[in-house]
């Protein structure tokens, strides 16, 4: 059991399973989403999850002559088991060849032999029986399906109906359990994945067990763990990042989701700045090459006051670089970036080796928490980002490697962000709308929480130019704070 647990906390931290808002092919949101498939990118984890299978289908005392991997997941898992076992293997194709020989089951065998299913995730169990199908069509005979992980919505019994015995390795409860006991989850993550559980119990057809009364087939399941509905204190649960989890904390305790961009050239300006808007601020953001008087006693001074006031420093230097250029403009330099900026915006263009390069940097100095925010959009009118640029940048966040220093996303679209524990921030808010000189786009607070699905709220001039900078970020961190409170509250009563 210790190495099953261990392996299912690899798992987790891999992303091969995640929490957030998950569209399924049945046609509802789940809050957890399984994706064996990064695991080939992971050596050790595929050895150590084909030794236990391989255990496993002993302890099951599960026999037969062959061995079918469901395609195409589980394909990898079934040959490191037919290798480990010596057992032989045949492949499903999922559509017959039109050319040569044309088969749909590829390797040598005769009428009657058995075959063991192999395969990764199992909701329905649809595609289970869809292979069980072609094998018994070509005349073999299959009785056991080995399973990675059963999400426990009905797989167990829509096989056993068609004869066959689903032995899962995992269950979704026991791994709920696992990151449970490790501190990786609360209580109320189970609870809201246990009311999906019941809520979705699926047929092989793809229909509802529990149809709710509407006689149609369909389901009405409110996904709790949908980024938007749930607060921020929860949220800080499902993060991976640890900087992530410090800032919604912050924002939970401190009541505040507004981020202050400290446009401003002089370093006693913006240090006045602080000390007026300080108590109402979760963020302070700088723009540190354009101050012409810095000094490393401004640094000291600033770090001092977000102390004070509880509030993180993000340098908006939206690095684009290559690695190695980018870790010297994090690391030297006169600025020194990485030794007083909790947070640093970063474009996603260079791709992962950016990222890469700045978490390594990093890594080693367990004192200072730091993190990312990737920018995906942009607020200017005519920028050059596209959609699939946009969609790439959240693959870059939720699948590399690096998942645990991307403490969020800057956006403008409320369907951007997924998972709950990556936090959007959204620049160009304004309580007057408009277009300026230079083309930037502003709304209102409540636009950009409730429509744009912003968690923090980025106002710059619409504060700094004010004559009374203290009342006027108080009013802003009201009205955020209010959008941010009906935005949760609206939701949960659906």
């Amino acid at each position: 059991e210790a190495n099953l647990k261990s392996l299912g906390l690899k798992l987790f931290e891999i992303n091969a399973f995640k929490f957030g808002d998950f569209k399924m092919k049945v046609g509802v949101n789940s809050p957890v989403y399984f994706d064996l498939r990064v695991i080939v990118s992971h050596p050790d984890v595929m050895d150590l999850l084909s030794d236990l299978l391989v255990e496993y289908i002993k302890e099951k005392q599960v026999t037969g002559d062959h061995l079918c991997g469901v395609p195409y997941t589980a394909l990898p898992i079934a040959t490191l088991i037919s290798v480990k076992s010596k057992q032989p293997m045949l492949i499903r194709r999922k559509e017959a060849k039109t050319y040569g020989t044309k088969k749909l089951i590829e390797g040598k065998f005769n009428a009657g032999d058995k075959c063991i299913i192999i395969e990764d995730v199992v909701t329905s169990g649809s595609s289970i029986l869809d292979t069980v199908n072609d094998l018994r069509t070509e005349g073999l005979a299959v009785t056991d399906a080995i399973v990675v992980v059963d999400r426990e919505q009905g797989g167990v019994k829509n096989t056993a109906d068609e004869g066959v015995k689903m032995h899962s390795l995992f269950t979704l409860s026991f791994l709920l359990s696992v990151l449970h006991e490790a501190g990786k989850i609360q209580e109320a993550t189970i609870k809201s994945v246990s009311k999906y559980i019941q809520s979705c119990q699926i047929r092989s057809d793809g229909t509802f067990m529990n149809e709710n009364g509407n006689g149609n087939g369909t389901v009405k399941f409110v996904n709790e763990l949908s980024r938007t509905r749930m607060s921020f204190a929860a949220r800080s649960d499902t993060a991976k990042c640890e900087i992530a989890k410090d800032l919604l904390k912050l924002m939970a305790t401190k009541e505040t989701n507004l981020c202050l961009a400290a446009d401003l050239t002089k370093c006693d300006e913006i240090l006045n700045l602080a000390e007026k808007t300080g108590p109402y601020i979760c963020i302070l953001k700088t723009h540190v090459d354009i101050i012409e008087d810095f000094n490393e006693d401004f640094i000291k001074s600033l770090k001092t006051l977000a102390q004070k006031y509880n509030f993180l420093i993000m340098e908006d230097r939206k690095i684009a670089d290559i690695g190695n250029t980018s870790v010297l403009q994090y690391t030297k330099g006169i600025y020194h970036i990485s030794d007083w900026a909790d947070l640093i915006t970063v474009h996603s263009l260079p791709g992962q080796s950016v990222l890469k390069g700045l978490k390594a940097s990093v890594v080693n100095n367990t004192a200072q928490k730091r993190g990312v925010f990737l920018l995906a959009e942009m607020s200017s009118q005519g920028n050059l980002i596209t959609k699939q640029y946009s969609a790439q940048t959240m693959k870059l966040a939720t699948e590399s490697n690096e998942v645990d220093f991307i403490c969020g996303i800057v956006g403008q679209s409320s369907d951007l962000v997924v998972t709950p524990g990556l936090i959007q921030l959204t620049p160009g808010v304004k309580i007057d709308e408009g277009v300026d000189n230079l083309g930037q786009n502003y709304n209102t607070p409540e636009h950009v929480v409730i429509e744009c699905g912003a968690d923090i709220g980025v106002v710059g001039r619409g504060i700094i130019k004010m004559k009374n900078v203290e009342e006027t970020a108080k009013i802003y961190r009201d009205r955020l704070w209010a959008a941010y409170s009906k935005r949760i509250s609206s939701q949960q009563a659906e």
